[in-house]
C-alpha cells in the first residue's frame, strides 16, 4: 500500500471510531434513557455510564494526540477491555445475538484503526528511498 493511502485510511477509519466513541461517551455522561436501559438490564449501577463516559472521552484524546505513544496504546487497550466486556456482559445475560455483535464490531473496528496506526508509524521511522 503507497504511504498516502495508509495515511488517510488510518484518518477516515480513525476519524470514525472516534467519533462513534465521543457519541457514546456524550450519551452515557448525560445518562440517555436508552444507555440506562442498557446497563440497567445488564446488572450494572447506572453511575458506570459516566465514568465510562469519561474515560471514553480521554480514550479519544489520547488516540488523537500524536506525542505519547504509550498513552495511545493505553487508550486503544482501554477501547478494546470494554467491548470485550460488552460482549461478554451481553452473552452472560443470554442477549440475542443483534445485541451481542456490536461491541465485537466496533472490536474489530477499532482494531483495523490500531493496524493502520501502526503502518503509519513504520512509514514516520522507515527510511526514504
Amino acid at each position: 500500500m503507497k504511504p498516502k493511502t495508509i495515511k488517510i485510511t488510518y484518518w477516515i477509519i480513525t476519524g470514525l471510531f472516534l467519533a462513534a466513541m465521543l457519541m457514546d461517551a456524550i450519551g452515557g455522561i448525560t445518562h440517555q434513557q436508552a444507555g440506562v436501559d442498557n446497563i440497567t438490564h445488564l446488572g450494572y449501577p447506572v453511575y458506570i455510564l459516566t465514568m465510562m463516559g469519561t474515560a471514553k472521552i480521554l480514550g479519544v484524546i489520547a488516540i488523537l494526540q500524536t506525542k505519547y505513544i504509550a498513552i495511545k496504546e493505553w487508550a486503544y487497550s482501554g477501547f478494546a477491555i470494554s467491548f470485550i466486556g460488552g460482549f461478554w456482559s451481553r452473552m452472560a445475560m443470554a442477549d440475542p445475538i443483534e445485541l451481542v455483535l456490536p461491541p465485537v464490531v466496533m472490536l474489530v473496528y477499532m482494531l483495523v484503526s490500531y493496524y493502520f496506526w501502526k503502518q503509519f508509524e513504520r512509514l514516520k521511522v522507515a527510511p526514504v528511498s
